[in-house]
């Protein structure tokens, strides 16, 4: 096959994705997969250099006329998502006229994490920034720093004493009653009449694929385990905490955390939710 004739599908090599891509090729997955952090799928999104990935809420919300929704699929929680994580020597609302590091992974948590701080709890003086030295060194060292994904994990073993942990997903929970959605998986709208019945194909793959390794672990989790150094247990716990699914309920939360996004001036306009199919 030529390769311009496959899908290109991005794929995040973090925990949570592992339920929708380690049984995917074997349910029929035919495409490319391209492997990159949060941020790097969405820029090769925006240059139209992936066809469909999971990728950042955010960047869904700040380059929506360019995109699709596939329907039915996210990763979101409904309270502790356990990945992504402020960890702080002193409560959020002590945190006032403080510099927080920031990873430069993800975009939907970083402004998860702007919201949270004016909405929540009426800070509007905290700097963020991305450090120079690894955040594991600033946590080390108590300072206010976010964590995510697989390392933020890990580190939430490994947190010095006198340092807080705060799970972003807990928190939007508890104020609003509605699930948060990290991620999304997006469809450059340029691929429809090339695509139409490999992404009809695909959403069917995803769920099974899925579902499959939710059911049945046992395979999977050996063989992550070993690469990541976290245990068995931990993993299939945090697998079973992600919410995968895309319902009303999830657009609302999606909705609520965009016109927030919108009043504090992190997004110009609030997206449509246009879906393919």
């Amino acid at each position: 096959m030529d390769s311009s004739a496959e899908l290109k599908l991005g794929y995040i090599p973090y925990l949570n994705c592992v339920p929708f891509f380690y049984r995917l090729q074997q349910n029929g997955f035919r495409g490319k997969l391209v492997t990159g952090v949060p941020s790097e799928l969405n820029r090769l999104l925006q240059c139209r250099e992936l066809d469909v990935s999971p990728s950042s809420s955010f960047e869904y919300a700040r380059n929506w006329q360019k995109y699709l929704l596939l329907p039915n699929h996210s990763i979101s929680s409904v309270g502790k998502v356990k990945s992504v994580l402020l960890f702080s020597p002193v409560d959020i609302s002590e945190l006032s006229g403080s510099e927080v590091a920031i990873t430069g992974e993800s975009a939907t948590s970083i402004n998860l994490l702007r919201v949270i701080f004016r909405e929540f709890y009426s800070l509007h003086d905290i700097i963020d920034r991305v450090p120079d030295i690894p955040i594991e060194a600033l946590i080390a060292n108590k300072k206010p720093a976010l964590l995510i994904g697989d390392r933020a994990l890990y580190q939430a073993q490994l947190a010095p004493t006198g340092m807080q942990i705060f799970d972003l997903g807990e928190i939007w929970y508890q104020k609003t009653g509605l699930p948060f959605v990290f991620a999304l998986w997006i469809i450059n709208r340029g691929i429809l009449d090339r695509f139409s019945e490999e992404l009809a194909d695909l959403g069917q793959q995803l769920t099974v694929s899925r579902e499959q390794l939710i059911s049945h672990p046992s395979s999977a989790v050996v063989d992550v385990a070993d690469k990541i150094g976290l245990d068995v247990a931990t993993i299939v716990d945090y697998w079973n905490t992600i919410d995968y699914r895309l319902e009303k309920e999830h657009l609302r939360g999606l909705k609520h955390f965009f016109g927030l996004c919108k009043k504090y001036k992190l997004l110009e306009e609030e997206p449509e939710l246009n879906f393919w199919g």
